[in-house]
């Protein structure tokens, strides 16, 4: 016999409705009396298959060799100015975007 519950009574006892989709009883998720899903029970779990990066092998040592300071800045988005300063590009004013309406500010 099938069981039909709403979208609220699924959310509130998804726990016992997966036991009894388990037990094989059928269990309908509906909305406003109009069934939209069906639960039921996977029926066999199979390995997945390696993809295409089942080749990559990354030394681990290359873990943990130090970074170059140029690439940390790269990888920071910092840049240098002319006069040596380093700057955060996260750190930087908004540009003026044409009017107090246009500028845009996260608070």
């Amino acid at each position: 016999m099938a069981v039909q519950v709403n979208i609220a009574e699924a959310k509130a006892q998804l726990p016992s409705l997966l036991d009894q989709a388990l037990a094989g009883e059928e269990v309908v998720i509906a909305r406003a009396g109009k069934p939209l899903a069906r639960l039921s029970p996977v029926e066999s779990m199979t390995q997945r298959r390696p993809g295409a990066w089942r080749a990559l092998r990354i030394p681990n040592d290359a873990l943990f060799e130090p970074i170059d300071p140029d690439e940390l800045d790269a990888a920071e988005i910092k840049h240098t100015d002319e006069f040596g300063i380093t700057v955060s590009r996260f750190n930087e004013p908004m540009p003026y975007c044409g009017g107090s309406s246009m500028l845009l500010r996260s608070r």
